[in-house]
C-alpha cells in the first residue's frame, strides 16, 4: 500500500482500516466478519479515535494481538477497546451498540497506569496481523475463533496475514522490537517474521484475555510486567 506524502499516522490507519477485504479461502465452519461494513457507524468512531490519538507522523512500537473479537474491535473498529472503554475513556461514544469485552478491561486498567491514552498511545500502535474478526460455527451458535484455532485456517490467511504487518510496518512502525500478546499467538508470529523478516526482535507477554479469566488475583502483577516491558523500550 503506497500513500500519499501528507497522510500522517492517522490518515494511514484509516485508509488501511477502510481499504480491509478478505477475500481467500476459508473451512466450511469459519466465516470472517467486516465491522466496517457491518455497521456505517464503526467507520465513523474509528475515525475519531484514530485522529484524536494518531493526528501525527510520530512512529510508534507496534503490540500484536491475535484477531479481533465480536465484542472488541469487531464492533468499535478499534483494537482492544469496546464501546464502554470507547466511551468512557477516550470520550467517544458509540449509539448503535453496547459491547462489554474482557481484555478491553485489562488493556485500558494497563493504559491508565502507564499514564493514560494520550501518552500511551503516542507511543504504541496496537493491530493484529489478521484485523478482521473470525468466528467459528458451533451447536450453540457463532463463536469467537482464532486464526491459529485450525490448521486449514492458519493455512488460508497465512500470506493475508505477513502482507497485513507489512501494511501496518509502512504506517511508521519501529520494527526493532515488536511486542506479542499470548504465547501461542507468538509461536505463529515467529514462523511468520521467519519467512518475512518483518521485525528483529520479539517481546511475548500474556494475553488480556488470559490474565482476566484464569489469573485475576495477580493481574497488577501482570500489569506491572507490562509496563516494565514497554516503558523500558521507549528510546527509538
Amino acid at each position: 500500500m503506497i500513500y500519499r506524502e501528507d497522510h500522517n499516522f492517522a490518515d494511514k490507519v484509516i485508509e488501511f482500516n477502510k481499504g480491509l477485504q478478505y477475500h481467500g479461502e476459508l473451512p466450511g465452519n469459519f466465516e470472517v466478519l467486516n465491522p466496517y461494513f457491518d455497521n456505517p457507524e464503526t467507520i465513523d468512531v474509528m475515525q475519531k479515535f484514530y485522529h484524536k490519538y494518531y493526528n501525527d507522523s510520530e512512529p510508534r512500537k507496534f503490540i500484536i494481538g491475535i484477531n479481533p473479537s465480536r465484542h472488541g474491535a469487531g464492533v468499535t473498529g478499534v483494537p482492544f477497546t469496546d464501546t464502554k472503554r470507547l466511551e468512557n475513556v477516550c470520550g467517544i461514544p458509540m449509539k448503535s451498540s453496547r459491547t462489554h469485552e474482557i481484555s478491553s478491561v485489562f488493556v485500558y486498567d494497563m493504559i491508565e497506569q502507564y499514564g493514560g491514552a494520550d501518552e500511551f498511545y503516542k507511543d504504541y500502535y496496537i493491530n493484529s496481523p489478521f484485523p478482521l474478526a473470525i468466528v467459528r460455527k458451533s451447536k450453540n451458535g457463532w463463536l469467537n475463533a482464532n486464526y491459529y484455532d485450525d490448521k486449514e485456517l492458519f493455512a488460508n490467511v497465512k500470506d493475508f496475514m505477513i502482507d497485513s504487518l507489512r501494511k501496518h510496518i509502512s504506517l511508521n512502525i519501529d520494527t526493532s522490537e515488536v511486542f506479542i500478546l499470548g504465547k501461542k499467538n507468538a509461536d505463529f508470529i515467529s514462523k511468520l517474521n521467519k519467512e518475512a523478516q518483518l521485525f528483529k526482535k520479539m517481546t511475548i507477554l500474556e494475553h488480556p484475555r488470559y490474565i482476566q479469566q484464569y489469573k485475576l488475583k495477580e493481574k497488577q502483577l501482570y500489569i506491572d510486567k507490562y509496563i516494565l516491558a514497554l516503558k523500558s523500550k521507549m528510546e527509538f
